[in-house]
């Protein structure tokens, strides 16, 4: 097989990978939001269903960060079939959760229902963790694999990849709406269905001739890798998993910047350097450009199910819309790229997004309000494979974990800061926008809250139910057109992002222009051995 058919193969092994791990996101959020599903079959809460669904996501940014410490060591292919191992094991433990509620296919009633629900929630929930760690490790692997393989081409072909991460919310949501009346009869028909694409991508990557990391080839160390990211890159992302972790597990402040001191003094004291300050702000900018993108989902898909339901359409067509967009975009991304640069993409983007959100707090109707949120999908469109290259085409020598750490990065900042900051912005639009409007009301309907920047009032949903129908009427009126008015608070993040794009370019044109880095090759190909 000649070497550009062999890239191709892997790309598209590596693509598949990134349709399971689609695949898995959006079966799983079916599975624990309907509430005939899992909610009804193992008796769970609102607050179960958000710790099980939470589960099959923070492991994610943890699993990327750490693989990309030692995949060099272990190879593409062992952190391959690890990825599909976590597959199957969450299948097994799903499958066991339904075996335990259902012995012998028997219903089981009243207290043994109820001490049944409890054991397979554990299974699921434990099955939950093992799924998201291996759909970080399909992009630890896929990520500088692809980024290798092309070299000359980053910012196209990671844009091409993680096309495969709509594209998958596409088919995915497609196969969830045809399969409706299985799924309704037994569940586990989602369950199969991330089997199908899990299959394929090992069938088609088991065999592959992997590349050694180009900056393996090029000779570059471990040390010099770590050095990349230095101490100030390595403190923001030791600080974030730690912290994620210490939400998990209860820890206190003063044990998790313990844990993080220990963590960057060991890393300073091996590696000896701060970092590359370009790399590190593009760590930061990394924080806005995740909210932007993953933390205004929630809100906006909110916004876009009413007038669905009202029109007697399924919610699920939003992402299926909003995805088929992206999709489509990203397999077009090296040719606008080529014209006016990576960071030339993302300041454009940036616009789009501020244009989009904007658009989104005003707009009513379901017209105007998809036609808003098409504005705001082709600007999100771009942000995170085109930072993932530029980050690759400038750092090579940082190898995987400069590509990976940038994304571990983001995911987890949506999780601690950005999702809860902006569900913060909202619930204060809304208290504020009653206590104009219906002064009388507000200490009725509110309710104190805390998240990691602060305290905040919340206008509860609860305590509106219980006002007179006239009154109950008034505040969901003024609540739902607050929370949504935040949204044009929310776009000052990609109103930083944009300045932030605008300066690197400034500083690129005053080096010349933005070029790739490219680090010397091997004279030989080099391959991990099978």
């Amino acid at each position: 097989m000649s070497d550009e058919r062999q890239n191709k193969t892997i790309f598209w092994g590596c693509f598949i990978a990134l349709i399971t791990t689609a695949f898995a996101f959006i079966t799983r959020a079916f599975l624990v939001n309907d509430p005939a599903l899992w909610p009804a079959e193992f008796g769970l809460d609102k607050v179960q269903a958000g710790v099980l669904f939470g589960a099959g996501i923070w492991p994610f940014a943890i699993s990327i960060i750490l693989f990309s410490l030692v995949i060099d060591k272990i190879g593409y292919r062992i952190a391959m079939l690890f990825s599909f191992v976590c597959y199957a094991a969450y299948a097994a433990m799903a499958l066991k959760a339904y075996g335990i509620v259902h012995p012998g296919g028997a219903a089981l009633t009243g207290d043994a229902l109820l001490a049944a629900q409890k054991q397979a929630y554990d299974c699921l929930y434990y099955g939950s963790i093992i799924l998201g760690l291996g759909n970080g490790t399909v992009e630890a692997f896929a990520n500088p694999l692809v980024a290798t393989i092309f070299s000359r081409e980053k910012t196209k072909w990671l844009n091409m990849l993680h096309a495969g991460w709509p594209g998958g919310l596409v088919l995915g949501g497609l196969l969830t709406l045809l399969l409706g009346k299985q799924v309704a009869a037994d569940w586990r028909v989602l369950v199969y269905l991330i089997a199908l694409p899990a299959v394929v991508y090992v069938l088609i990557l088991v065999r592959a001739k992997f590349p050694v990391n180009e900056r393996v080839a090029a000779g570059t160390s471990y040390r010099e890798m770590l050095a990349e990211l230095g101490v100030l890159g390595a403190a923001l992302a030791s600080y974030l998993v730690v912290a994620q972790l210490g939400q998990i597990f209860n820890w206190n402040t003063n044990m998790v910047l313990g844990i993080v001191a220990v963590v960057v003094i060991a890393y300073g004291a091996y590696c000896r350097s701060f970092g590359r300050p370009l790399l590190f702000l593009l760590c930061l900018v990394m924080m806005p450009l995740a909210t932007t993108e993953l933390g205004t989902d929630g809100a906006i898909t909110g916004i876009m199910e009413e007038p669905l339901r009202a029109a007697n359409h399924n919610p699920l067509w939003v992402l299926i819309y909003t995805s088929a967009i992206m999709c489509f975009l990203r397999f077009r991304a090296g040719a606008i790229a080529h014209r006016i640069s990576p960071l030339g993409l993302l300041c454009c983007c940036s616009l789009l997004a501020i244009l989009g959100l904007l658009a989104l707090a005003h707009a009513s109707g379901l017209v105007l309000i998809f036609a808003a949120a098409t504005l705001y999908a082709c600007g999100k469109t771009f942000f995170w494979p085109t930072t993932l290259a530029v980050v690759a085409e400038q750092y090579p020598k940082g190898g995987a974990l400069t590509l990976n750490a940038i994304a571990g990065i983001g995911m987890l900042t949506v999780g601690i800061i950005g999702g809860p900051l902006i569900g913060a912005l909202q619930e204060k639009s809304a208290h504020t926008a009653v206590a104009a409007q219906k002064p009388a009301l507000v200490e009725q309907i509110s309710a104190p809250g805390h998240y990691i920047l602060g305290d905040y009032t919340a206008a509860d949903e609860a305590k509106i139910a219980t006002l007179p129908e006239k009154d109950k009427a008034e505040v969901e009126g003024i609540v739902k057109h607050a929370k949504q008015g935040a949204l044009g608070t929310v776009a000052i993040f990609p109103g930083i992002m944009l300045l932030s794009f605008l300066a690197m370019i400034l500083y690129f044109r005053s080096r010349g222009g933005y070029k790739p880095v490219l680090i010397d090759a091997p004279k030989q190909p080099l391959t991990e051995a099978r």
